[in-house]
């Protein structure tokens, strides 16, 4: 059965219940998904379109949503899924993970249905990782750099769109024996890195300190050439058309990631103290604080839960024994709970 095909604006719009912020990223990923379901439909029609498909690079740092963005788009398009760290992976003949391993990973998700796994999504987190490890030569003369432009010379034929052979059995593809064909010309590839230390390689930002300029070079968009400095090659960037750059969220992002969307944090703690028979209340002073900790973590939205953990420790140990009563969380518990966390 075919997924219903979703307009970019339907696409946006349910990635914008779920994902706070990042305006420009959630356009581009939903034309991008809604060229994807274009293909799987004329695919089925037994239609060859002219176009190829836009893999899509999402830049931006930790904790600003890329992976979040991927999954719940995933999710709306009702496609197989998975999710791949860059860095597990090897040129092939080495030990270590082969690339086509993240297909048979798919393969599995699609519950080993071929055509439905041909239409999947794979997500390769930690793009970054893979660069040129030595950034002296350009030319990629050296030593073999397996782990790196080795992997992104055997992602080539997958992101551009050929027949690769799937292992079976992914706990153990390094027995040769079970695969079966797997064709990636449908299958959309989102690529994603924090690029954190792209700008050493660029030549900006080597002062020590925070100055205006330095300030102004790492806000700035990143460019080709700056990809190519990295260390990322020319044809790997090729076959990544779409690069959408993500901002850091603004404490006011961080607060409606904690309260607006359906699976937010709060009415996820809420639920969890509700059936052991406590309420738990939050006031504006105290979402306040949470965000400010986070932000002095540099984690992004990932360190929302770190702090809501530790505010919230003793609460959920004893959360049985507060059956019948009613929590209420502002500023003052939270500075108490994190101080008393920080020395125990």
């Amino acid at each position: 059965m075919l997924p219903k095909i979703l307009t970019p604006k339907e696409i946006y719009q349910e990635l914008d219940k779920y994902v706070i912020g990042q305006t420009k990223a959630k356009k581009a990923v939903a034309i991008a998904a809604y060229n994807h379901l274009k293909r799987i439909k004329a695919r089925a029609l037994g239609v060859k379109l002219l176009g190829r498909k836009s893999n899509i690079l999402l830049i931006g740092p930790t904790g600003c949503g890329k992976t979040h963005i991927a999954r719940t788009l995933s999710n709306i398009l009702g496609v197989p899924f998975v999710i791949a760290d860059a860095t597990e992976y090897t040129e092939a003949g080495y030990y270590g993970k082969d690339v086509e391993v993240m297909i048979g990973e798919l393969l599995l998700n699609a519950d080993m249905d071929v055509d439905k796994c041909e239409r999947g999504i794979v997500f390769i987190d930690e793009v970054d990782k893979i660069a040129r490890r030595t950034h002296v030569t350009s030319t990629g003369a050296g030593n073999r750099d397996i782990g790196g432009e080795g992997v992104q010379q055997a992602l080539l034929k997958m992101l551009e769109g050929r027949t690769v052979l799937a292992p079976v059995n992914v706990t153990q593809h390094w027995s040769k024996y079970e695969y079966v064909p797997v064709d990636t010309t449908d299958i959309l590839f989102i690529c994603a890195g924090t690029f954190s230390d792209l700008f050493m390689y660029s030549g900006e930002g080597k002062r020590v300190g925070f100055t205006s300029k330095e300030e102004k070079a790492r806000k700035r968009k990143i460019t080709e050439q700056d990809l190519l400095k990295y260390g990322l090659l020319a044809e790997f960037l090729g076959r990544l058309p779409v690069r959408v750059h993500l901002d850091e969220l603004t404490d006011m992002e961080l607060l409606a990631i904690l309260v607006k969307p359906p699976d937010a944090l709060v009415k996820e703690y809420r639920e969890m103290l509700r059936l052991d028979g406590v309420r738990l209340e939050f006031e504006e002073s105290g979402l306040l604080a949470i965000v400010e900790e986070a932000k002095k973590r540099e984690g992004g939205a990932r360190a929302l839960r770190a702090v809501m953990e530790e505010v919230l420790q003793d609460v959920l140990f004893h959360g049985p024994d507060l059956c019948g009563r009613s929590v209420i969380v502002d500023r003052a518990f939270v500075e108490f709970s994190l101080k008393r966390n920080a020395n125990p």
